[in-house]
């Protein structure tokens, strides 16, 4: 069994037990009615002799579980990481016999954490990359118009009539009215899309396709003609590089197109240099934890999870969404969705570790003074008062813990 694994079995008898009974059965006898008395007002012996004293026994677990297991964990001298879990070995009318199993934090022996050699990559912005940023942004704030005359072109948006016929059979659900098609998108079958491209107004196509090899069972890999007529081209009309468009970007003191590209080039340097920053924490973090002695238990292991999934179902609420509908529209149960999040729960629960013995080795401490500049400043960022923080937190102890996670983070990245 793993040293951090504990099964301790607590036995409560004699007067305790009798009085988490009595408990019982005071809390049974107002629900029950028995001929000839009130509700609450029948004997226990009585009571006991119609209903058994079975029927006490769970209300009566229920009362005794609770200083069971505070008594447990004084006497044994033991902090749960987790919820331990339960088991009642044995109950009669004179002794019930809990066993827990706790599980408390796992043995670490760190390895090297300060001297990692892992290189962080450099940043670097082309021009290229700007004038795409740019294109991207125009295209955002671009006035879509009709096009009185010309032809389709890739990026328009082509509204079309169409019927397909496979076999000479028109096609159910194949056909369409006023259907407005952006050409690039890739939303019709391959060579649908680009057989459009050259289209005038009116003009009246004929578009012989074959569905790709991976479309329903049905219609895969068969020839289908599609009958086409646009009847209407819309395209997007880029704004002017002026000073307008470049307070619409939030950019108010922005004249010039150069100092346009260099806002845009700061912009992309700055998201660059954070996504580089996570990957060198991930890679530092990877690399200490693999310098580690570290054996993770099956129950801290499911625990992890189990909160893995809760903030998944969490995710899917404000979409709208539960996990009926998603295993409906994924085919992934709970059992797959499990399996799927061991590899990230296993890492988490390895970073949290590797963090807390990396504190504790280089005797980092918060005090409450720090914990609450810092609170105020979280909460000054996330525009709310301190007070909604901390509570939106569960305390400042919390926060405490966070910045001694940080402080340690740091060490680890000081250490090149």
């Amino acid at each position: 069994m793993e040293k951090n694994k504990h099964v301790i079995e607590i036995k409560i008898e004699g007067k305790e037990w009798n009085d988490c009974l009595d408990k019982a059965f005071k809390k049974k006898n107002k629900e029950i009615k028995i001929d000839g008395f009130r509700k609450g007002s029948a004997p226990k012996d009585l009571y006991i002799k119609k209903f058994g004293i079975e029927s006490l026994y769970m209300d009566a677990v229920d009362t005794a579980v609770e200083p069971a297991y505070k008594k447990m964990l004084e006497d044994n001298k033991l902090i749960p990481v987790i919820e331990p879990s339960l088991d009642v070995k044995s109950i009669n009318e004179n002794e019930v016999v809990f066993e827990f199993t706790v599980i408390t934090a796992p043995e670490i022996k760190l390895g090297e954490y300060t001297n990692l050699k892992v290189k962080k990559e450099k940043v670097s912005v082309s021009k290229e990359e700007i004038q795409e940023e740019i294109k991207q942004l125009s295209t955002k704030y671009a006035e879509i118009i009709v096009k009185e005359e010309g032809e389709v072109e890739s990026g328009d948006t082509a509204v079309i009539d169409f019927k397909g016929y496979v076999d000479g059979v028109e096609l159910e659900g194949g056909n369409g009215e006023n259907y407005p098609l952006e050409i690039g998108s890739n939303t019709f079958i391959p060579g649908f899309e680009s057989g459009l491209i050259g289209a005038t107004i009116g003009k009246e196509l004929t578009l012989d396709l074959t569905f790709p090899d991976n479309y329903t069972k049905e219609l895969a890999n068969k020839d289908v003609k599609f009958e086409v007529v646009v009847r209407e081209i819309k395209t997007r009309q880029l704004p002017e590089m002026n000073e307008d468009f470049f307070a619409d970007l939030g950019f108010e003191n922005v004249k010039t197109e150069a100092e346009l590209n260099k806002e845009i080039e700061k912009t992309i340097i700055e998201k660059k240099e954070a996504e580089v920053e996570d990957k060198y924490i991930e890679a530092c973090l990877a690399k200490a934890a693999e310098n580690m002695e570290f054996t993770i238990n099956k129950e801290l292991l499911d625990d992890e999870v189990h909160r893995m999934i809760h903030q998944f179902e969490e995710q899917l609420k404000m979409q709208g969404l539960n996990m009926e509908q998603y295993e409906q529209f994924t085919g992934i149960d709970h059992h797959k969705l499990h399996e799927q999040m061991e590899p990230e729960a296993e890492k988490r629960i390895k970073y949290r570790y590797l963090l807390e013995a990396i504190a504790n080795k280089e005797n980092i401490e918060i005090n409450d003074k720090d914990a609450e500049v810092k609170a105020e400043e979280m909460a000054k960022n996330y525009g709310i008062s301190k007070e909604e923080l901390l509570e939106a937190y569960g305390s400042l102890d919390i926060v405490k813990y966070d910045m001694k996670m940080h402080q340690a983070m740091e060490i680890i990245k000081a250490g090149k």
